[in-house]
């Protein structure tokens, strides 16, 4: 049973087994990305698109293609075994993983609410990432929190033009955003406890024309990061006071646009403590790599506060190459991850439709 077109060109499949059971969903994200791929691999992207305006590469610089090959590969491997299945496993294909387009709604989000986990609704969820940082044939295993919060964030600091030598008839916006950025940063130096995971970032300045005018306006983007919703709104309420103090102070004006992504990626402990043994049956238990949590943010997470989640990293750097990290233009998927991702995902649905894996009460 096949659905497409959800959120947009997501794709949900149901598989029910031959023997009653439970439900259970597992998740590959397809999108792509504007990178313009520099691999070795004959197959390499040369696709070009429009993006944001500017003209740019598209490629899987996040290792999506390699996501949706081993589902599809599962899906195949229990299509085969269906009498046998005791059970149902749905097969969540997601489009916009890095974000839906600007004005648009999508990604998990918009999957959650266009009904992709109901009808059946099941149990658990899991789902894997590409890393570039482990070898073939080793996956990561983070119990608890995975991944951090993401929001997007706008900022723009209106104050008055004029021309470059007569400043003080302006209100320089420029400057004014200066000391707002410097002034960013003593929330994560500040007004964080050290021991908590939390981000202010500024990524994109755009203000001015031309090199004699001070601008009327500055406009900012960034991000903020953190494993706790609670913190995460303590930051923003932090961001509101220094940019009203600064501008202020400055005769200027501000506002502030908040784009939530994601909230933090938490595998359900019950979950994660059942799942390590059978990743170390399937891999071995020197190819199960305890990793450290971070604060890239999946939107995994949605439906991992929906239902109970696990999410875990495939290694996919081949002996004898080298990877650049996700999102760059030298990020290398190899294909003999496939097989392992299969194996590993198999396994793992196969033992929680016989009862094997039970999310916590």
């Amino acid at each position: 049973e096949v659905e497409t077109d959800v959120a947009h060109t997501g794709v949900v499949a149901l598989l029910k087994g031959g023997r009653p059971g439970p439900v259970v969903a597992i998740r590959a994200d397809m999108d792509a990305l504007p990178v313009v791929e520099e691999t070795d691999f004959p197959f390499r992207s040369t696709v070009r698109t429009t993006f944001g305006g500017k003209d740019v590469g598209v490629a899987h610089a996040c290792g999506h293609d390699i996501h949706t090959a081993v589902q599809l590969g599962v899906a195949s491997v229990l299509a085969e075994m269906r009498d046998e299945i005791p059970g149902t496993v749905k097969f969540v294909f997601q489009p916009a993983e890095e974000g839906a387009p600007v004005g648009e709604e999508g990604g998990a989000a918009l999957m959650i609410a266009e009904g992709a986990l109901e009808h059946p609704r099941p149990g658990a969820i899991f789902g894997l990432h590409s890393a570039p940082s482990l070898d073939v044939g080793q996956v990561g295993w983070i119990p608890g929190t995975m991944g951090g919060s993401s929001d997007h964030i706008i900022i723009t600091i209106t104050g008055k033009q004029a021309h470059a030598a007569w400043p003080h008839e302006s209100v320089d916006p420029i400057v004014t955003a200066a000391q707002a950025i410097l002034a960013l940063q003593t929330i994560r130096s500040r007004n964080i406890d050290p021991i908590e995971a939390g981000v202010v970032t500024i990524g994109i300045i755009d203000g001015g024309t031309r090199n004699n005018i001070i601008p009327r306006s500055v406009r900012m983007e960034g991000t903020i990061r953190t494993h706790d919703m609670e913190l995460r709104n303590r930051i923003l309420e932090r961001m509101h006071e220094i940019l009203g103090g600064i501008t202020q102070s400055a005769g200027a004006s501000y506002e502030m646009e908040v784009i939530q992504y994601a909230p933090p990626l938490v595998n359900e402990p019950g979950l994660a403590g059942r799942v390590r043994p059978i990743l170390v049956r399937v891999v071995g238990e020197a190819n199960v790599i305890n990793e450290p949590p971070e604060l890239g943010a999946e939107d995994f997470a949605h439906f991992a506060q929906e239902i109970p989640g696990f999410y875990y990293n495939l290694g996919t750097l081949a002996p004898g190459t080298t990877s650049g990290g996700v999102h760059t233009p030298n990020f290398r998927g190899d294909d003999s991850a496939i097989p392992v991702g299969m194996r590993v995902m198999t396994n793992l649905v196969l033992e929680y439709l016989h009862g094997g894996i039970e999310p916590s009460e």
